[in-house]
């Protein structure tokens, strides 16, 4: 699958299938091996195309915390949509590529026919639950600046990113999970954004994934007609532990908006 130099990173991406264009943004320290599940059944009626964050996978992995900001990021997804020829999607992503996709919204509304929101959130509402976060996030980076991805991968860490599989994990750069983690990740936001979202939205989350549970709820109660589905038996990567019944939810969902 090729690369594309897109806002100044050779950024990886695979694109399959044809008709109405889905992207897919994957969770920290993800892959496009992530979506291998969904690519066959998601391809049959879509184009579907899912791509390595900067940082991550085949993508490139800049050495400076400056190239890492999530409006940078945002601007990766913008990029390669413009560069694939595309003038709209339906734009989805699981856990940090959820929260981008908030954001993708919130600055190109009129590229965004519909949004699709798996185990996320797009922020906190009290400063001391901010705090605890972030402090999560410095600590992470030191991990990955200290002791390398062995450190990362056995660390409390890495629980959540299960959906990547240790052969693929361990060839991340260290550094560009880091500069992800101090650059993007400390001080979400988006609370606000939420009442202003106008396009059909679909939120999706393991029931088992109680750390995301209320803000799937808080999602669900703020963005206007959103649909929220909860699937049984399924942690932080919904669509890695319950395929079959996440495939049916997202075509069923993608099916019904007839574009």
């Amino acid at each position: 699958m090729p690369k594309a130099l897109v806002n100044g990173v050779n950024l990886y991406y695979e694109d399959n299938g044809s008709g109405f264009p889905v992207i897919f943004t994957h969770g920290y320290a993800g892959t496009t091996k992530s979506w291998q599940g969904q690519v066959a059944a998601f391809s049959k009626k879509y184009r579907f195309i899912t791509y390595d964050m900067r940082g991550h996978g085949q993508t490139d992995a800049p050495e400076s915390l400056s190239e890492y900001t999530q409006d940078i990021l945002v601007e990766d997804i913008y990029q390669l949509l413009r560069h694939l020829g595309i003038q709209k999607a339906v734009v989805g992503g699981l856990s940090l590529g959820g929260y981008l996709t908030v954001h993708f919204y919130n600055q190109h509304p009129e590229m965004t026919a519909a949004i699709i929101l798996m185990d996320t959130g797009p922020g906190y509402r009290t400063p001391e639950k901010a705090k605890d976060w972030n402090q999560t996030r410095l600590d992470c980076a030191k991990v990955l600046e200290t002791q390398g991805m062995k450190g990362f991968m056995e660390s409390e860490h890495s629980r959540l990113d299960y959906y990547t599989t240790p052969d693929v994990m361990v060839k991340h750069n260290p550094k560009g999970l880091a500069n992800i983690s101090l650059g993007v990740m400390v001080s979400p936001w988006g609370l606000d954004i939420l009442p202003n979202i106008n396009v059909p939205t679909l939120i999706i989350c393991g029931d088992r994934d109680t750390a995301y549970i209320p803000a799937t709820d808080y999602m669900a109660r703020k963005i206007s007609g959103a649909k929220k589905v909860i699937i049984a038996n399924a942690d932080h990567g919904v669509n890695i532990d319950q395929p079959q019944v996440f495939g049916t939810t997202v075509l069923g969902f993608l099916d019904g908006l007839k574009l």
